[in-house]
């Protein structure tokens, strides 16, 4: 009998982006994958061939490059910082849209000038994007590893800018920051292990063109409804 494919999913706002995906798809989780505060980390679906798995968002590349799953959802963020040559992103689902951006204090930024900069200290979860972002500008980025409240950093002294995910810069402005560059936009991806790709092509080239389908179909209404906008 086959492995059942498991697709690894990310915790967190994604994850209730990501649920009308998987049901245009085709799959339905069991009733506690929703459930967040569940202690359980593998989930049934209506489907007997797929199983599910949540994790951090961080990790869900990791379990898809080395073969632990086939499948996954993860941002481009992600895929950009660990850059596994394992990794095959056939599809953009069009979810969990966002940006990679510098931010610094508000006061500084009043009289700051990016394009003089030679030397960053900067608070970050993404080391390596970041350094490939300044290195291309001819700046030597010095950065400090941090994997949340990132806003603290220049408020307590650790640097004096931060690179990281920014939605509706909310967070950003009750901290007192503001955005200075963009890096690079993100949104959430369906990735493939190549090896399973190539060796179980029967059973993951289907949910590739599934979700390719789900995405495209997800993204029909919003063009019809621009156009219709377009025309009044």
């Amino acid at each position: 009998m086959t492995e059942p494919l498991i697709i690894a999913l990310p915790k967190g706002r994604i994850l209730t982006e990501a649920l009308p995906v998987l049901a245009r798809a085709g799959i339905v989780p069991e009733a506690a994958f929703a459930d967040e505060s569940s202690r359980a980390l593998k989930f049934a679906t209506n489907r007997p061939d797929v199983a599910l798995i949540r994790v951090r968002a961080f990790d869900v590349a990791t379990f898809v490059a080395f073969g632990a799953a086939q499948l996954g959802i993860a941002g481009n963020d992600v895929l950009m910082e660990f850059d596994f040559s394992d990794i095959y992103a056939p599809v953009d689902l069009g979810i969990g849209r966002c940006r990679i951006a510098v931010a610094e204090p508000a006061a500084q930024a009043a009289a700051d000038d990016p394009r003089t900069w030679s030397h960053v200290r900067v608070a970050t979860k993404y080391p390596h994007v970041t350094q490939a972002h300044f290195a291309r500008r001819g700046v030597q980025a010095e950065c400090v590893k941090l994997n949340g409240a990132m806003e603290l950093a220049p408020t307590l002294g650790l640097c004096d800018r931060i690179v990281d995910l920014v939605s509706t810069g909310r967070t950003l402005a009750e901290n007192g920051l503001v955005e200075v560059e963009t890096i690079a936009e993100v949104s959430s991806r369906l990735i493939v292990n190549r090896a399973a790709f190539k060796t179980r092509a029967g059973q993951v080239v289907p949910w590739v063109e599934r979700f390719r389908a789900a995405a495209l179909s997800a993204a029909a209404p919003s063009a019809a409804a621009e156009t219709d906008a377009a025309a009044a």
